[in-house]
Formats: C-alpha cells, structure tokens, sequence
C-alpha cells in the first residue's frame, strides 16, 4: 500500500530523500538534515496522496483534453482541477494522521508551515543535489527548485498554520498545481500541465526575527562572492521584497564584509495579537531602523553555511534561512542557483513555444516583479486627467530637464546616452493620468553618489514608502569622495541661477516678436525648447541643494535643542519676494485699486456681471488709467500663472484675461492689502527668530543655524522663482499650440482650434512640417476624446501603486494595487508636516477641484489632496490650510509660510478623513488636524453655504484681520493670537 505521510520515523528517510516522490525541495531538506545542518522538522505528503485526491475527484471533472488540444480546452480543464481540489475534504484517516504528525513535529499549540512542491513527472528524475538523472527525460524531468529551472512562485505556501487550519492549507497546495500561471508557465516551457503533481512539505515554522536568502556566487555576474540579502521578520518579506532589505557581500579570499543597507520601514510576520494567520507587513521599530539587520560576524556566519551547502551538493547554491532571538541559525530552503533564464522544452503533447501569441491566447501571467508608479507630487502640476497635448510635452520636459541635470552632477556622458531610455519614459501616462516611473527615476538619481545624501528626503517628498523603495548604492566613502564636487557646484550655484533668470527674461522678450505664420512659430518652439533643455538642470540642482541644505538644518535643530521642524519652518519666512510671490501681490495691487472705484467694486462683486465686457471696460481706462494699466500689466506679467497652468488644454489669463476677475474677486471682498500681507509675513518671521532665542541661548550656534535657515530661504526662493520660469515655459508652448490648432482648424484638419489638446505635440508639429504618420486627425482626436472623457469618470487612483513587470500597462493596470495604505491613528489626530506656524479653528471646506469660486474657501480652513501655483487665490481666502501631499520645500509650504496662513502638508487621506463643512482644528506647528467634537465647536446659528453677497446682511467689505483675511461667514477662530 503506498505510504501517503511519510516521516523519518515511518520509513527511515528513504522516501523524503526521493525527489520523484516528494520533490526537489524538500529531498534537499532532507540531504541536509541528515549532513547534521540545522534544518526544522518536517513531514510530507508525497506526489503519491495528490494522484490518489485528484482521482477521486476525476469522475466529476470535464473530460480531460486529448492530446494536442488547444490552450483554452487545457486551461479550462485545469481550472476545473483547481476548483475542485481546493473545495474537496480529506478523506478521515488521512486528515487524523496528518493532526497526529502535526503534533509530533509542532506541538499542539504550534505554529507550521505547509509548502508545495511540484514533481518531476517520471522516477528518479532529478536526484536531491540538483542534477538530472541521465536516464530521465528531458522534458518532464524538470520539476520545482530543479538545477535548470525553479518554477519560482508558481505553486502556494501557507506560512503559520494552526492545527484548525492544516486541512485547507494542504488542499490549497494540491489545487495549486493548476494556478493559471503554472499552467500558463508549463505550457510556455513545452511541458504538459495535466501531468503537473503536487508534494506536500509541513515544517515546523521558525519564528525567525531576522531572515535572509544567500547567493554563493553573485547572480549579477558570476563571481566567488557570496550575497546576504536580509529583512527583519521572516523570509516572505526577503523573496517577496516587501520588507525593506539590507544587502551585504563577502568576499571568501579576504573575509571582507561590505554593505549597502537602507533605512527599515517594514518587515513581514505575524499581525499582532494573531495567533495564526497569514504573514502581514509591519513596522520596524524606529530603533532598529537605521542598525544593520546582519552584523559581520552574522554575515560571516551566513555565508560560511552557504558554502558548506554548496560542498554538500557541488554546484552553486541559493539557500533561504532565519536568526531566531536566541542567535541560532535555521536553514529553511536551498536549491541550485539558476544564472541563466530557462528555455523552452517540446514534449510529446504540448506544441513548443513559439513566442507568436493567437488570437484566442490569454496574456501571461506576471511574475512577482512589480514597477512602481507615483504621482505623489507630479499631480500638483498635472492633476486629474490630462490630455495628450500636456502629457508629451510633460514627457519632454523631464527628458530634457533632467539630463541637463546629470550632465551638470558628473554623471559620465556615455552613461546617460546609454539610458536615453529611462529618460524618456521618467513620466508615464496611466489612463490619462501622468505618474512617476520610480524604478527609472530610482536608476537615473542613483549614479550620483550625492544622491545618498538626500535619498530619505527625497523619498519623503515623493510619497515613496514599501517596497517601492530603491536602495542605497553608493558605501560611504564614495559618497566623501563627491562632496567636493557637490560643494564648488553650490558655490557656483547662485551665479548660475541669475544667469539662468536673466536668460529666460530674454526668452520672454524674445516671444513678444515672435509672427503668427507656422514655420515662424514652429522654429521659435524648436529653438526655445533647444535652449531649455541646455539650462534647466540649474532648476534641479537647486533641488538637490535645498534638500541637502534642509536636511542639514533640521539635523542641527533636532541636535542643539530637541525640537522638531516647526521651528525650522517659521525661521524660513521673510526675505525677498520670489515671482510667484509677486504675482499674488500684484493681484492685491489690482485688487485694491478696484477696491478704491465704488461703481467698479460693485461691479465685480456682483455675479450678474458679464467679467470680459467687465474686463474690457477696465482695460480701456473707463474706470481710470490706473487701473487699466495695473490690468494689462498684471496679465502681461503673470498671464501664464493660473490653475493647471502646466496642463496645455487649459486657459490662461494670458488667453482669457477677464478670468483674472474671478481671482481677485475675493481679495476685493475681503479688503485685501500688500502691506498687511507683508506685515504678516514679517510678524510670522519675527517670531520664529524669538522662539530660536529661547530653545538656543548659544549665540555661535544660533547664528550658525540662522545662517543655514537664511541659505536654506533663498534656496526656496529661487525654487519658486524657476517655479514660475516653468509655468512660463508651458504658457510660451501653450500659445503656440493654441495658434497652430487655430490653423488647423482654419484649413479644415480639425473641427475647432482646441482639438490639439488630444493631439501630441509631435502630431501637431507634423501636421505641418510632413512628420506626421496620421493624415486623418478628426478621428484620432474623436478617439482621444472619447477616451479622456470615460477616463475622467474613473476613482481617484493610489499616489502609489504598483503594476505587475512584463504586461502591456493596458493588461497590468486594472491588476495594479496600491502601495503604503496608511492606519488611521488611534489618538483622532490627523498627522502631517507642520509647514506653516499658527494653531487655527474653523470649518473646513474640501476643494477637489481647483476652479472652485474662491469666495466659497474664504474664511474656510482649505483641506485639498494637492495644490499648484494656480491656487494662490483660493489659498489667500482660507484661514488654514491641510493638503495630502508635500514637503517642507513644496509650493503649498512655502506659499503658507509667506502668506502667514497655518498649514500642514502630507497628511494622508485628510480629504476624506475631514468632512466638508466639519470643525476642525489646525495646528501648523505640531503638523496635527483634529475634529472638534460638539462641546468644542463655536456656538452660532448655522451658516449658508455660500457667502454673503453685496447688499445682503452683513456685508460691510471692511476687512477685521491684519492680513486681510476675515472670515466671510463667521466660521473661523483663532488661538494663541493672529495665525501666528
């Protein structure tokens, strides 16, 4: 009778060491429990039980497919294989033996883990070292963990299994010899998947607190060099690479240990309070975050069991193991390396892989390799849906921006030709949403060893979090060796940027001469873009400075007096204007001009006003030369400042000036000033420099850390000044698009002139210059259309998420899943970066979309998921300020800290944490939001909705705020004094 839980107690080892039987994984376990290594006990179910459950079960299966048969009949056979061992009992006596020997290996209260292997497919196939038996066939002699091919994720495991759950963990195994991927995999690889069977292992389970997979030569190329990758927890978070993984090398000629290790966020193991279940992510406790996960002894000690496996089987080998508390070293797998991806193997059967796909042929499964997509703080710039228009010319500014970059920070010309590639494809286009491709941009930053200095930033500000981490890849030393370079680039860095201002100045000038025939438009976008694509890297490496600059900063602070960031933030207030800055304030300008003319103030005020006969009432002097002149001048000036000024299929000022209306139209109500803005501004600065006096007495190191904080300010001006250049950049590409469309349409290409939004820039250009592949645009821009307008209907995808490798994006994206969900805390506080100092109360008023009137966030606390320049209007009439995304140097802090108004950045999910309307309470110190509670909340009849227009009560349009920001509604309070 054959033998269906085999135990070295029951036959002596003999079956376990049988790969034929039980398979090549856990015969391995076996070879090396004998040698005496530390392997924890185990017991199989052999391929033996599987034929005998899938028997039984054959009679209610589909009839199975004839030879030769076409994929869609062998699938749908094998998923009605899958369904039914997975839903199937087993039989009574197997289920009692296999509890029995749970008990023996486990402990009644144990934990194991339960492992499926799958076969070689004929007797003695593949013997426990990992060679093929000479007298096996080729074709099926390839069964899991094999010398030739490791079939890796293709079958299941279950990992701290109880007693409860041992049963269906086992059917689970067996059914998981037809998942579709395996069964999609044999097929390519020209094996037959009904001949597919199923081994058993149950194993003790480890509770290792540090887990590791080690190479025993490097897979990247061969050498005699051992490889430790590492994790905190248990090994899925290492082979899955969800846990953040330390890497280290020894070399077996010197005994020399050297490391790239990263900072440790997250490990994988059991949830906590469970006392089974399936492994989860979990935190790294903060002190362990920074500290190796493997000393060098330990590394030592790893890499010597490695090489004492691979003397055991003569080949090179891939083991898997864990450190339990007590130091002991447990190894859990081994299997020969495999350096070379497999090749397909005809079988009597099974046609051989071709690589031509037919038409009724499902797409392959992905492996468990993901690219990761962010748009974490790209969606300030391009927000929502974008058209093709603004995603190819996004696509070419990243290009072109970001090797001018490279070039200026040393990376070595050949090396940035070679990746042409990754630079074309840093932005991605995700259903008409424009996202980060992190693994290029992870590539391209990581050949600058300055990089490492300012990685954690970096990430921080890009909401890169998990496993879609890059890792560290320069040591320590070559980092030193480029801090020479990285400081004559700073030296040099503020001529270069008033260069790089002055030229742009003349660029703009430049446009004003520009003619409206297509070759003229044509050259002048060619060459400006030319010309960019040689300077704009001076933009980045501001960046690169700040971050550094900031990072620096926040160390000393933390260091000399124990405070977080807050203090940082408010020293950072104050200085000279920066242009978006300026653009704000010369809409005040305007603003209180309109203001100064009774007729003209009622006039924009009231709702019934047509704005662009309004406007051309103003421009023409009606109202005054002064402020027609402040009109044109504004709009002249800062025409191309606007919200979604990046994305091209939106207007301007510069196309629509009577816009301009709406934007001042709250300044107008509220009785808006440049003087009380700047008298904020300075009073927020003013304090900052009193609170530093009395968290830091020590006057050397307090004029050290305002020197900082003063170089760290001017970083963040120039940031907003080139800012600024960029929205300027767009507008010129905006405005020869625009004009291109309107000749287009004029010839009759296209029906109307803004049709070019759904047309790149490439097939605006060719339409005209012959380039072009497309002769019938009308279609291709229905089609477009059509496309954006369902693609605008979708949910809001994750900031980060992750898509399975190797798919087209069109079969990887509903299959994507999103990366670093964050707990909600469990004190009520919404947690951000404090950005802006000043503890606010009031009602919040949650703005999705950027047009919003900005008379409806007036005296509203704004809660917003990001924001861009555009929202400077709606960001002066609110009292406070709460975005999901951002940084201390992102626009909306800087915009915050310049304006005097509270704010916190980076707060997850705080546009659907904060209900609209709800009470709330701000502090941008603390970088904490809390809902009020009734007994908190400001007793007043309840407010409408909108706010009082001119001539309803109440309406006085004096302003009761030294900034110019009374609430409108009588729905803001302050504590602590004036938003301070």
């Amino acid at each position: 009778m054959t033998e269906l839980v085999v135990t070295t107690a029951t036959d002596g080892g003999e079956v376990l060491a049988d790969a034929a039987r039980v398979g090549n994984k856990f015969a391995r376990q076996e070879v090396l429990r004998r040698a005496g290594f530390r392997v924890p006990e185990f017991f199989c179910l052999p391929a033996a039980a599987f034929d005998e459950a899938l028997d039984a079960l054959r009679p209610s299966l589909p009839a199975e497919p004839a030879d030769g048969a076409d994929r869609a009949e062998v699938e749908s056979w094998c998923a009605a294989a899958r369904e039914a061992l997975g839903g199937a009992r087993l039989p009574v006596a197997l289920a009692e033996r296999i509890r029995k020997e749970f008990t023996a290996v486990a402990g009644p209260e144990g934990l194991v883990a339960v492992r499926a292997c799958v076969v070689p497919a004929v007797a003695g196939a593949d013997d426990a070292s990992g060679g093929a038996a000479p007298e096996a066939d080729a074709a099926e002699a390839i069964g899991e963990d094999s010398a030739v091919d490791p079939f890796a994720g293709m079958s299941d495991s279950f990992l701290y299994v109880d007693e409860d759950g041992l049963e269906e963990a086992v059917l689970g195994c067996w059914a998981s010899a037809f998942n579709p991927q395996a069964v999609r995999y044999r097929t390519l690889r020209g094996l037959d998947p009904l001949r597919a069977r199923v081994a058993v292992g149950i194993q003790r389970m480890v509770l290792g607190t540090r887990s590791f997979v080690a190479f025993t030569r490097d897979p990247r190329d061969g050498a005699v060099r051992r490889v430790v990758a590492a994790a905190y927890g248990i090994g899925e978070g290492v082979v899955q690479e969800k846990a953040d993984i330390d890497h280290f090398f020894h070399d077996p000629a010197t005994d020399e240990v050297t490391a790239l290790t990263v900072r440790k966020q997250w490990s994988m193991g059991l949830p906590e309070g469970a006392a089974a279940g399936a492994p989860v992510l979990l935190p790294v406790a903060g002190e362990l975050a920074d500290v190796p996960v493997l000393d060098d002894g330990q590394v030592r000690a790893v890499a010597e069991l490695a090489a004492r496996v691979e003397e055991l089987f003569g080949v090179p080998q891939d083991i898997e193991g864990a450190l339990t508390e007590d130091g002991l070293v447990h190894l859990l797998q081994a299997r020969p390396l495999v350096t070379a991806p497999p090749t397909a193997t005809a079988t009597a059967g099974t046609a051989p892989a071709t690589g031509t796909a037919t038409a009724d042929a499902a797409p392959e499964e992905p492996g468990t390799a993901q690219v990761y997509w962010g748009n974490h703080n790209i969606t300030e710039s391009f927000p929502g849906v974008s058209g093709a228009l603004t995603f190819s010319q996004s696509r070419e500014f990243y290009r072109r921006s970001f090797t001018d970059l490279y070039r200026r920070m040393g990376v070595p010309e050949s090396w940035v030709r070679d990746n042409a590639h990754r630079l074309a494809r840093m932005v991605g286009y995700l259903e008409g949403q424009v996202y980060y491709r992190l693994d290029d941009w992870h590539a391209l930053h990581g050949q600058m060893p300055m990089f490492e200095l300012v990685r954690r930033g970096w990430e921080q500000a890009m909401g890169i979090t998990g496993p879609a981490r890059g890792e560290r890849r320069w040591a320590a030393p070559a980092v030193a060796l480029a801090l020479p370079r990285l400081a004559w680039r700073s030296a040099l860095h503020p001529w270069q940027v008033k260069s790089f201002l002055r030229w742009w100045d003349r660029q703009m000038a430049e446009a004003e001469t520009i003619g409206d025939s297509p070759e003229e438009l044509i050259a002048f976008y060619r060459r400006l873009w030319e010309r960019a694509g040689e300077r704009w890297g001076v933009t980045l490496v501001n960046a690169f400075i700040a971050l550094v600059v900031l990072g620096a900063g926040s160390v000393l602070l933390r260091r000399w007096t124990g405070e977080g960031p807050q203090v940082l933030v408010g020293l950072m207030g104050g200085g000279r204007e920066n242009r978006s800055l300026e653009a704000v304030r010369a809409a005040m300008a305007l603003a209180e001009l309109v203001g100064a003319v009774p007729e003209l103030r009622a006039a924009v005020l009231d709702d019934a006003s047509d704005p662009e006969q309004l406007w051309r009432q103003i421009v023409e002097g009606q109202h005054g030369a002064a402020v027609g002149d402040a009109a044109r001048g504004y709009v002249a000036r800062y025409g191309d400042r606007a919200l979604h000024d990046l994305k091209l299929e939106e207007p301007t000022p510069r196309q629509r000036p009577w816009t301009v209306l709406a934007l001042i139209r709250p300044l107008v109500r509220q009785g808006a000033t440049v003087a009380a803005s700047r008298a904020d501004e300075q009073a927020a600065a003013r304090k900052a420099r009193e609170r530093l006096h009395e968290v830091l007495p020590n006057p050397v190191r307090r004029a050290v850390l305002l020197g900082v904080t003063s170089l760290a300010r001017d970083l963040a001006r120039i940031r907003e000044d080139t800012r600024f250049c960029r929205t300027q950049l767009f507008g010129l590409s905006r405005d020869v698009m625009w004009r291109l469309g309107a000749e287009l349409a004029r010839t009759g290409v296209l029906d109307d002139a803004l049709d070019v939004a759904d047309l790149t820039v490439e097939e605006v250009i060719g339409a005209f210059d012959g380039t072009g592949t497309v002769t019938d645009l009308r279609a291709l821009v229905a089609l477009r259309r059509t496309q954006r307008e369902r693609w605008a209907k979708n949910p809001q995808r994750p900031a980060l998420l992750g898509t399975p490798a190797g798919l087209p994006l069109a079969r990887a994206l509903p299959r994507a899943s999103a990366v670093g969900k964050v707990a909600a805390a469990d004190d009520g506080l919404l947690r951000g970066i404090g950005s802006s100092g000043g503890v606010v109360r009031g009602r919040a008023k949650v703005v999705l979309d950027p047009s919003t009137d900005p008379d409806l966030a007036a005296g509203r606390i704004l809660v917003a998921r990001e924001t861009d320049p555009g929202w400077l209007f709606l960001m002066m009439s609110a009292t406070g300020m709460v975005v999901e995304r951002g940084t201390l140097l992102s626009h909306t802090a800087i915009t915050g800290r310049l304006l005097g108004v509270p704010t916190v950045v980076a707060v997850p999910g705080a546009t659907t944490a904060i209900p609209d309307g709800a009470w709330i309470e701000l502090d941008g110190a603390a970088g904490t939001v809390r809902l009020l509670p009734p007994s908190e909340q400001p007793e007043q009849p309840e407010q409408p909705e909108e706010p009082e227009r001119p001539g309803e009560p109440g309406e006085s349009g004096e302003s009761e705020e030294p900034g110019g920001t009374a609430p409108t509604d009588g729905t803001a309070t302050t504590e602590k004094g004036d938003r301070t």
